[in-house]
């Protein structure tokens, strides 16, 4: 059995027309459906994507960290994820991803070597992504 590092909860009441809430407080917001008349009308709203993507940037931008650390450098990275619910006519929905990453003062060649190399040891990897359609975009910035 694996070693349990850390653990969260939330709970979500109404589903995408109600309430979630993580078991801190930290997350106690409405959710909506995305263009409905409960999301126009309510100030602070989210949704289950806006939640992912939040997540999936956040995990790979310290598994690139992490990668970067091991190998010595000095990296200042962003890391954007853009998700978007698909209807698939034969699955019915599934998610697309493109994590758009961005490396300051490295060349591209070194990034893309890290963001390789932290493809592989993220939680959400390749291989548990199955079901989802997946794309890496990198950038680098030079100040």
């Amino acid at each position: 059995m694996s070693e349990i590092l850390y653990s969260s909860t939330a709970t979500t009441y109404g589903g995408l027309e109600g309430k979630v809430k993580s078991s801190d407080g930290v997350i106690n917001m409405s959710t909506a459906i995305p263009g409905t008349d409960r999301d126009e009308a309510l100030e602070q709203v989210t949704n289950p994507e806006q939640l992912f993507a939040a997540a999936y940037a956040t995990c790979f931008d310290n598994a690139l960290q992490i990668v970067a650390n091991k190998e010595r450098v000095n990296l200042a990275s962003q890391v954007t994820a853009h998700v978007q619910l698909l209807e698939d006519e034969q699955d019915g929905y599934k998610l697309a991803i493109n994590l758009h990453i961005k490396g300051e003062n490295i060349d591209n060649d070194q990034l893309k070597i890290l963001v390789q190399k932290a493809n592989q040891i993220w939680p959400y990897s390749e291989e548990k992504r199955k079901n989802m359609e997946f794309t890496l975009e990198i950038d680098t910035l030079s100040h």
